[in-house]
C-alpha cells in the first residue's frame, strides 16, 4: 500500500523564483526558450544541410572552442546519440588494442563495461573506489586511458590530468562537468560531452573536443578495421568540418545549445560560470554541515562536485518523502539518482540555475522537515 505524501503549502517567500533542479534533462532558461519560439517558423523544419543550420553548428563549434580556449590542432566534432554512444564510438575508434578506465560510479563503470564487452580489444583495466570517493590517477599500460571529469550519480568530481605517457590518449567523460568546472583542454585528447546538463539544451547529441592525435589516431584506426558508420568518428570529423553531423539532428537541441553558449560567453565564459557553480556549491554544502538531518555524502571535500550535490539525510528523515513535498511546490528532480538507492536528496548546480534559487531550495528543505517533525510529533 502506497503512503500518501503529507500536504505542506510551502510559504510563498521562501519559494525559489525556478523550482527546476534535475540533473538531466536540466534547467532550460526560459529566454532561449523565447528564442526557439521565434524562429520556430524560419528556422525549425528546415534542413541542416543549409546555410541556415549549418552557420548554427558554425557559431556552436567556434563558441565552444572559445570557452574552452582550444590549443593549436584541436577541434569540436559532433554527432547525435550522446555520450552514452560515444562509449561505443570510442571503443571503436579511440581504443586502440587496450583501456584504462577509473570506476566511481554508474556512468564511468558503463564506459569500462562497454570496453570490456567489445570484442576487438583486449581486456581493460579497471581502477574502482567506493561509491562517493575518487580513485588516485595512475600510469598504466594501456592506450586509452578514459575517466569522468564529474560522475554524476554521485556528485563526486575529478582532476583533469594526464598520468600517462604523451602517446596514451587521455578521454574525459565530461558530459554534467563541462561549462561547469575548470578544464585545461590540453590535458586531454577527448572530451566529450552532452548539452543536457551545464548547457542547458535537450539530449540526443554528443560532442567531443579532440586532440590533434585523437583525430590521427579515429582516422588510421577507420581505415584498418570495420567501424559502423554511426560509429566511425572520423566520419563525424570529416561532417563536423563541414558544420553539420552525419545523420539528422534535432534542431531545436541545436538552437537552445548555441543559445546557452552564448549567453554563458557574453558573460564571462568559463571562469564566469565556474565562479558561478562555485558559489551554489558553497551554498548547499555549507548548509549541509550545519544543519543536524544533512551531511555531504561525499566526504573528501576537495572531491565534492560544483556542478551536482548529493546530501544525505538521516535515517528518521525519508528523503523520498521530502523530495515528493517539493515537488507538489514546484520544486522538482531533488530525488537521488535511482540506483544508488541512498536516503539523500540530489540537486544540480548548473551554470543556468541562479546560486540565490539553490539558497531559497535549502530554506525550503528546511522548512518541509520542520513541518513533517511537527506533523509526526
Amino acid at each position: 500500500m502506497t503512503t500518501p505524501t503529507p500536504t505542506f503549502s510551502i510559504p510563498e517567500h521562501l519559494l525559489p523564483i525556478d523550482g527546476r533542479f534535475g540533473c538531466g534533462p536540466s534547467k532550460v532558461r526560459a529566454e532561449a526558450v523565447v528564442s526557439l519560439a521565434s524562429v520556430g517558423t524560419t528556422w525549425l523544419g528546415t534542413s541542416h544541410r543549409q546555410p541556415g543550420v549549418k552557420n548554427t553548428v558554425g557559431r556552436l563549434r567556434s563558441g565552444l572552442g572559445e570557452l574552452f580556449g582550444l590549443p593549436d590542432g584541436y577541434e569540436v566534432t559532433l554527432g547525435n546519440g550522446g555520450a552514452t554512444l560515444f562509449w561505443d564510438v570510442a571503443t571503436f575508434s579511440l581504443i586502440e588494442t587496450r583501456s584504462a578506465h577509473l570506476s566511481l560510479g554508474e556512468f564511468s563503470a558503463k564506459f569500462a563495461e562497454a570496453a570490456k564487452r567489445a570484442p576487438h580489444i583486449g581486456e581493460p583495466t579497471v581502477i574502482a573506489s567506493d561509491t562517493g570517493t575518487r580513485p588516485a590517477h595512475q600510469t598504466v599500460d594501456a592506450d586509452a586511458y578514459c575517466y569522468p571529469h564529474n560522475e554524476t550519480s554521485t556528485g563526486v568530481m575529478l582532476s583533469v590530468e594526464r598520468p600517462g605517457p604523451a602517446e596514451q590518449l587521455v578521454l574525459v567523460d565530461a558530459t554534467s562537468g563541462a561549462g561547469g568546472l575548470a578544464v585545461d583542454i590540453s590535458d586531454t585528447d577527448a572530451y566529450y560531452f552532452a548539452p543536457q546538463k551545464c548547457f542547458a539544451s535537450d539530449g540526443g547529441l554528443w560532442v567531443a573536443v579532440l586532440s590533434p592525435a585523437a583525430i590521427e589516431r579515429a582516422q588510421r584506426l577507420s581505415s584498418e578495421r570495420y567501424i559502423p558508420a554511426t560509429l566511425d568518428l572520423s566520419q563525424a570529423i570529416e561532417q563536423s568540418r563541414l558544420n553539420q553531423t552525419l545523420n539528422t539532428p534535432s534542431l531545436s537541441t541545436l538552437w537552445l545549445f548555441v543559445a546557452q553558449l552564448e549567453w554563458m560567453l557574453q558573460s564571462g565564459g568559463l571562469a564566469w560560470a565556474t565562479a558561478r557553480t562555485a558559489e551554489s556549491a558553497q551554498v548547499v554544502y555549507s548548509w549541509a554541515e550545519k544543519s543536524p538531518y544533512a551531511t555531504p555524502f561525499v566526504g573528501e571535500q576537495a572531491a565534492r562536485s560544483n556542478v551536482v550535490s548529493t546530501i544525505d539525510l538521516t535515517p528518521e528523515i525519508d528523503a523520498n518523502t521530502v523530495a515528493k513535498v517539493l515537488r507538489d511546490n514546484g520544486i522538482v528532480d531533488t530525488e537521488s539518482y535511482r540506483k544508488l538507492g541512498r536516503n539523500q536528496l540530489r540537486v544540480a548546480l548548473f551554470p543556468a540555475i541562479e546560486p540565490s534559487d539553490v539558497e531559497a531550495l535549502c530554506a525550503c528543505i528546511d522548512a518541509v522537515i520542520d513541518h513533517l517533525g511537527t506533523a509526526s510529533a
